[in-house]
């Protein structure tokens, strides 16, 4: 942690928790959190923090288990001011802190299919990152190119192919902040656009704990059973069928389960800490692989430090 920071026009808070910016509702304090008020901020920002200090872009929090001891990072979160969506033709250009969904349905009005987001929890910058996906679709089959500020400031504007997006992965360098992105999409009839949507909901609804606090699915899919998204996976394999096949089907630890309705759903029932949350996650996998002899992969980030309880 640092003394003083640079100025900044935004909002910059020492010593803030993140358990609310998180959809689990965990997680310790950040050593600053930073809310630029617009592109010039954020950059001048950057360029004048010093360069060991480690910067954690950070969107919605749907995908990701802060731990109990916080991060020892600025973390940046964007708000208002990147948001904007615009269509063109069957390009569309979204600010990092467009939320997904909302991306969907602004590019299907336009009669240009998207639709694979809909059911996306997070923004766009987090989708970019980690290569979003659904339906069969990911973020690398739409993307043309981003808008990032990199570690020192500079904004620059990296084609799609730069990236090297691969199954929940890309490239983009350590502390880089993506501010905008442009996908393409298919042309389509908004009413089928918009069925389309609403029947992808209907579904999610039926088969996931929505109304839980949750972030997402929890881990990958096994190797070569969907989890590349290429033409020649199997999708007969999933992750929750290998997890309820090990009995884990409602497994707690402390206030942390996995989800009766979808076992591959991890869940604060209210009151887990990050720990609760990560240990029964770590049991799971454990007891996957003695079952059945396959490894699997956390799909949710993970980051920060453990709570130091030994007092020093």
């Amino acid at each position: 942690m640092t003394d003083s920071y640079p100025p900044l026009r935004g909002r910059l808070t020492r010593d803030r928790a993140l358990a609310d910016l998180t959809w689990l509702r965990v997680g310790g304090p950040a050593d600053a959190l930073v809310q630029p008020a617009d592109l010039q901020d954020l950059c001048d920002f950057l360029a004048a923090l010093p360069p060991k200090m480690p910067v954690f872009p950070m969107g919605v929090g749907s995908n990701l288990i802060v731990r109990d001891g916080g991060l020892r990072a600025v973390v940046i979160r964007l708000g208002r001011g990147f948001n904007a969506i615009t269509v063109e033709g069957t390009r569309v250009t979204a600010g990092a802190a467009a939320l997904d969904a909302h991306v969907a349905k602004r590019a299907a009005e336009a009669g240009v299919d998207l639709t694979f987001l809909r059911t996306i929890p997070g923004s766009i910058g987090g989708a970019v990152r980690m290569n979003a996906g659904c339906y069969g679709s990911y973020v690398a089959d739409h993307l043309i190119e981003i808008r990032a500020v990199s570690r020192d400031g500079r904004l620059v504007t990296l084609p799609a192919a730069d990236l090297n997006l691969r199954y929940r992965q890309s490239d983009l360098p350590e502390g880089w902040v993506v501010v905008e992105a442009v996908l393409s999409g298919a042309p389509g009839d908004p009413a089928e656009l918009e069925a389309r949507m609403d029947a992808q909901l209907r579904k999610r609804d039926e088969t996931q704990p929505v109304k839980d606090r949750s972030a997402g699915s929890t881990f990958r899919n096994p190797a070569g059973f969907s989890s590349t998204g290429q033409a020649d996976d199997s999708h007969e394999l999933k992750a929750w069928k290998v997890i309820d096949a090990a009995g884990l089907r409602g497994a707690t630890r402390g206030a942390a389960q996995m989800s009766p309705k979808h076992p591959n759903f991890l869940v604060n029932t209210g009151g887990a800490t990050a720990a609760d949350l990560e240990g029964l996650g770590e049991e799971v996998r454990k007891k996957v692989f003695q079952h059945s002899g396959l490894q699997l992969h956390w799909e949710i980030m993970r980051v920060g430090d453990p709570l130091d309880r030994t007092g020093v």
